[in-house]
């Protein structure tokens, strides 16, 4: 268990460079072809005595073709409040500001923080929140605002911190997060290829992918590429079925995803041997098929006859 620090608040700001509502000039996209690790990136490294942290996940963005792309995603208004998670050196904070009224970036490592603060010096609207995003709630770095979420994920961290967000009592409008390519293809996968991952992001809201990364667009170099995924979060659940069941039902399927559903089900869930095959011929699902087949709205018909049997609550 983390022990949940208090979060510690700092206003800062960006330098301007001319008009900063003037569109960009979008790069070559070959660029990420001939991409170099960024020597700004090392330079900035070097000057406040620090070193891309493994333990975080630290893989820094150094391509500003990706930046654009990024803030097209989130498709940005001038009123908008973005809070960003893992802000880093500050590379995309300073795009994220120039487009939006507010960000509010969430960092970790006290390092970067520190240099933050001298970075970001000058823009009024960028403030730098030092603490895990994971075990800080949203609203109180937001208040009743809506606001849409923008990160750089790092693998071990993607479900978790997808998870936190969606189910905090203010979610956001949409997230824009950067992950591996595979874990972006996973999550919007059909019936079929489904994994829990898929299904617990498709409950909450509508994942695409915006466009790929390749690992030359990061410093240092990851080993993977990774993708730009986008979720719509939706006013409501995919299903009329509260999280609580539903996530009971759908984990206890996807304990062990080469099983067929009559034999996996009761690995995790009570109940009467046979009872599993009963249930799901009874909503008309094949006892025979296996978790990564079924759709969302059939794993909630699952999950109403489950509670009907009192099996789940």
């Amino acid at each position: 268990m983390f022990e949940r620090r208090r979060p510690v608040r700092r206003k800062t700001s960006i330098r301007k460079g001319g008009d900063a509502r003037r569109p960009r000039a979008r790069p070559d996209p070959s660029r990420h072809e001939r991409a170099e690790p960024s020597r700004e990136v090392r330079a900035l490294l070097d000057r406040f005595g620090l070193r891309a942290q493994k333990g975080f996940g630290q893989n820094f963005l150094t391509d500003p073709f990706v930046l654009d792309a990024i803030v097209e995603a989130a498709a940005l208004a001038p009123t908008d409040l973005v809070l960003e998670v893992g802000p880093g050196l500050g590379v995309l904070t300073r795009v994220l500001a120039e487009r939006a009224e507010r960000v509010v970036a969430v960092e970790l490592d006290r390092g970067l923080v520190t240099a933050l603060g001298e970075l970001l010096a000058d823009r009024p609207n960028v403030e730098i929140v030092e603490g895990d995003a994971l075990h800080v709630d949203p609203a109180d770095l937001v208040g009743n605002s809506p606001y849409k979420v923008v990160a750089n994920l790092p693998y071990y961290i993607t479900s978790p911190l997808m998870r936190h967000f969606f189910e905090a009592a203010r979610r956001p409008e949409r997230l824009v997060v950067m992950v591996q390519r595979e874990v972006a293809e996973r999550i919007v996968a059909g019936p079929g290829e489904l994994s829990l991952l898929a299904v617990s992001v498709q409950y909450y809201g509508q994942p695409s992918i915006v466009g790929h990364i390749p690992a030359s667009a990061f410093f240092p170099v990851p080993k993977v590429d990774s993708a730009i995924l986008r979720v719509d979060v939706r006013p409501r659940p995919a299903v009329d079925v509260a999280p609580e069941p539903f996530f009971k039902v759908v984990t206890a399927g996807f304990a062990m995803p080469r099983k067929q559903l009559h034999n996996a089900l009761p690995q995790k869930l009570w109940m009467p041997p046979g009872l599993a095959e009963e249930a799901l011929r009874a909503i008309g699902i094949d006892p025979m098929r296996r978790a990564q087949t079924l759709t969302l709205e059939e794993w909630a018909t699952l999950t109403r006859e489950l509670q009907r049997r009192e099996i789940v609550q």
